[in-house]
């Protein structure tokens, strides 16, 4: 546990404590009737997390793990005995990544505390017996009251140790989606779950019918459909953004003066977005096309992208035809959608003075226009080889000034907003790029096609 910090780890210890405590009560040759359900639905999680799991069939898929089995068990069997469900998948699932012990031990007192508290609420609330008696309304509403439960303690302790290894303050708690408090955690969580839920329900029910447990247990099928279409999905998403990266580094490393530039891009375009209220999808959609704006700088002399003096009119010109090549190269590329449309268009200006066509308002697309900020506020704050540098709020300020004519005076006031609220603190900063690499004093930014004042 050397790789966590010390208040990490005593959450993590203190967890598995409490973990422990909820599998105190085991009396289990005093309870026949109970021990063999929990020691079926239990081998039957472990091996469903291994197949999840799996790095030829479940390691794209972010989740891995099957609550339907783990909420039967809590609408089953007495709250100790539903904990014990989730311990043997929990420690024997593979981990990727460092440190190993502490995270199995995470992931395994979490979902025992999880499933601990929904059999637990589900007795509370009555359930226990309308499961017994197969009384579907009765059952349906104490079966929410626990995946409720479910959800909330699993939110909870995510959002703990997310801020105990940050150093962040709760409310500020962020995720791979974004800024959240942890309260706007709770329904994302929620709806996947109660879905789990239904069929952890389902499997209980017909556990308790006539039909015995085989029954239940061909309700695993479907789900089992649906998460191996789920896998296969992420499996797809990954190797689209392996390419994405791989262009992208190709980029970087023929132009090592702007080397993150894309990232940074992405970061803002996805900024600006957020900040208009545009929904999930699209936000990242418009992260890929600020991240492979300028990849068709790949088609680009090195030399004209690196060279310190002003550029002749013929340079220019074989410069500004890299927005072509980057759509020719994405355009096949079915999933970035509007992305390649952001990557042919985003050096074209409001009032129609722009590259390569000299489009005009309305018919520049919009994540051209949005990525068009933001490749510019990154141009501005970034050192390149002709021009230093500036602060953040000289660079609102100058696309302030040039909106209406330049930009799309929407996408301005929304970078100068989220800015303004959050402030920009890039993933990759201009700083990462080599010491070799910084220039000196060169031409102004005005003298680069795509560079704006």
């Amino acid at each position: 546990m050397e790789a966590l910090p010390a208040r990490a780890r005593v959450c993590v210890a203190g967890v598995a404590l409490l973990a422990l405590l909820c599998l105190l009560p085991l009396p289990i040759p005093a309870a026949p009737t109970w021990w063999w359900p929990a020691a079926l639905l239990a081998a039957l999680y472990a091996g469903c997390e291994r197949l999840a799991r799996s790095p030829h069939i479940g390691a794209a898929n972010p989740g891995g793990t099957f609550y339907p089995v783990l909420l039967a068990g809590a609408f089953l069997l007495p709250p100790h005995a539903a904990a014990l469900v989730a311990l043997p998948g929990a420690l024997l699932s593979p981990v990727e990544q460092r440190p190993f012990l502490p995270r199995r031990i995470w992931r395994a007192g979490q979902l025992v505390l999880a499933v601990w508290a929904a059999s637990r609420v589900l007795r509370a609330v009555g359930g226990r017996e309308a499961v017994a008696d197969c009384d579907m309304p009765a059952a349906l509403a104490a079966a929410g009251a626990a995946v409720l439960a479910f959800s909330l303690v699993l939110t909870l302790l995510d959002c703990a140790i997310l801020t105990l290894t940050s150093g962040a303050p709760l409310r500020h708690t962020r995720r791979a989606s974004g800024p959240s408090a942890w309260w706007r955690l709770l329904p994302r969580s929620l709806a996947p779950i109660t879905v789990h839920g239904l069929a952890g329900l389902m499997m209980a029910l017909l556990w308790r019918s006539p039909y015995g447990p085989v029954a239940a247990l061909l309700v695993l099928l479907p789900m089992g459909v649906s998460w191996w279409a789920f896998a296969q999905y992420h499996r797809e998403r990954a190797a689209h953004q392996a390419t994405i990266r791989a262009l992208v580094q190709a980029v970087d490393i023929k132009d090592g003066y702007t080397r993150g530039h894309s990232e940074r891009v992405g970061q803002a375009s996805m900024m600006i977005a957020r900040e208009l209220g545009m929904d999930d999808e699209r936000v990242e959609v418009l992260r890929f096309a600020g991240i492979l704006h300028d990849v068709g700088k790949l088609g680009v002399p090195t030399r004209l992208l690196t060279k310190d003096g002003p550029l002749t009119p013929e340079e220019r010109r074989v410069i500004e035809l890299h927005p072509e090549y980057g759509h020719e190269m994405v355009r096949g590329i079915a999933f970035l959608g509007e992305a390649r449309a952001a990557v042919l268009h985003h050096h074209e200006r409001l009032d129609g003075t722009g590259y390569p066509y000299g489009l005009a308002g309305n018919q520049i697309p919009e994540s051209a226009r949005v990525v068009a900020v933001a490749d510019a506020f990154d141009a501005m704050t970034s050192t390149r080889s002709y021009s230093r540098a500036r602060p953040v709020p000289v660079a609102l300020e100058e696309l302030q000034r040039c909106a209406g004519a330049h930009f799309d005076p929407r996408m301005v006031a929304a970078l100068v907003r989220v800015i303004g609220r959050l402030g920009w603190h890039p993933a990759v900063t201009a700083d990462d790029a080599p010491s070799a690499l910084v220039p000196p004093p060169a031409t102004p930014v005005t003298d680069r096609p795509g560079a704006r004042r």
